[in-house]
């Protein structure tokens, strides 16, 4: 976005990448369905960036949800919303609209440069690990947007935090977002269940419930509602050491309406036929009750409908940083300029998941990534066109 934003200006562009090709993230985010912005309205859809809405709505409003969709469609990539109000490319794919992309790129003249990993600087001078060595490039203008710490396989491993630190820029450490949590599962549990869909739930945790489904892992859980809570399960381990989520196994019922069902005569069924029977509890949820609530607490209708409605599922440390969707934590917005550059190195810019913010699923983290960029794009260009360093717009080999 930032090189659009600058070769559309007149400026001379080179975009630098440490993979053999360009958009692999942006690719592996596509591989289910590219999920490309959300359709909500705006204020429920600032709210999902939490504490960092405020450094993230002006860059929004210049190009949110509705003008990233019209940007597609100059593209040639039409857009649907789905039932749940997501942004769908019609064709669910990311590859075509990244082959547009950079066909227009590079019919706009940018260049581009691959297996050339960014390693700071010597001098006044960028330090690029290439195949052929170490290659040394002068620039008037440095846009940076290196990504976060998660799936580091495809180009965003971290590295780039110690070139900035040393340059006196404060960064927050990576930490894991939109991740899995451990628990503690049984290995009866564990092998019975591993792999299996806990369909519907209401999950909760510091009076915040959401909706949804999430999957049980070997480990523990992961999924779409575990990524929703995934910032507020994390921040709970980090303050406390463990985190407790309670789950609603019957978002259907209430509790009297539950605890009624239950205190009807079993007869001869088992608990197993009677939880099925009556509360439609079964398979993966019925695992859950006895793997985490003491079976005598499950003696009594009180006691299974107060389980059923609140099971407290202990969450013991998130999956790691690698494994993660996203991250959390980067360049403090404390150190940028409104036009996202650094205040301490002029004429270098920021954007992208390298910025300290999070976001859930749902393209969020997509349309914040698409507008920082091109902020950091026209942020560039306006220091540039002001004269400062140069109006050449250089960038040669030294």
């Amino acid at each position: 976005m930032a090189a659009e934003v600058l070769a559309a200006g007149g400026v001379r562009v080179a975009l630098f990448d440490a993979m053999p090709s360009v958009g692999r993230k942006f690719l592996m985010a596509g591989k289910g369905g590219m999920n490309i912005t959300h359709s909500e309205p705006r204020d429920l859809f600032l709210a999902r960036y939490g504490a960092r809405r405020p450094r993230l709505e002006p860059l929004l409003d210049a190009f949110g949800p509705e003008a990233l969709r019209s940007w597609l469609g100059e593209l040639g990539i039409d857009t649907f919303t789905g039932t749940s109000g997501r942004v769908f490319p019609t064709d669910m794919k990311a590859a075509p609209l990244l082959r547009a992309w950079l066909y227009r790129l590079r019919a706009a003249g940018v260049e581009f440069h691959m297996r050339h990993r960014w390693c700071g600087w010597e001098g006044r001078r960028l330090r690029f690990q290439a195949p052929e060595g170490e290659r040394l490039v002068s620039a008037d203008a440095l846009v940076l947007a290196l990504g976060g710490g998660s799936w580091p396989q495809l180009g965003s491993d971290g590295r780039w935090t110690a070139p900035l630190q040393e340059r006196g820029i404060p960064i927050l450490p990576l930490r894991p977002a939109n991740c899995g949590f451990d628990t503690a599962w049984s290995e009866h549990f564990r092998l019975r269940f591993a792999g299996q869909p806990v369909k519907p739930v209401i999950a909760s945790i510091d009076n915040f419930s959401q909706q949804g489904e999430f999957n049980i892992t070997a480990t523990g859980v992961e999924g779409g509602l575990i990524y929703a809570l995934s910032a507020r399960l994390r921040d709970e381990i980090e303050a406390r050491g463990t985190a407790v989520l309670h789950l609603d196994l019957a978002p259907g019922r209430s509790l009297e309406r539950l605890e009624a069902d239950l205190s009807r005569p079993r007869g001869r069924d088992s608990l197993a036929n009677h939880l099925r029977r009556r509360a439609g509890i079964e398979g993966v949820k019925a695992g859950l009750l006895r793997e985490v609530v003491p079976s005598r607490a499950l003696d009594t209708p009180a006691g299974l409908a107060a389980a059923i409605k609140s099971l407290p599922l202990k969450i013991v440390a998130p999956r790691p940083l690698g494994e993660a969707i996203s991250s959390a934590g980067g360049v403090a917005f404390e150190a940028l300029e409104g036009s996202l550059m650094l205040r301490e190195l002029p004429g270098v810019f920021c954007a992208g998941e390298m910025l300290d913010w999070e976001a859930p699923t749902g393209g969020y983290l997509l349309t914040a990534c698409f507008a920082s960029g091109r902020a950091a794009g026209q942020g560039t260009l306006a220091w540039l066109t002001a004269g400062r360093p140069g109006l050449e717009n250089r960038l040669d080999d030294a």
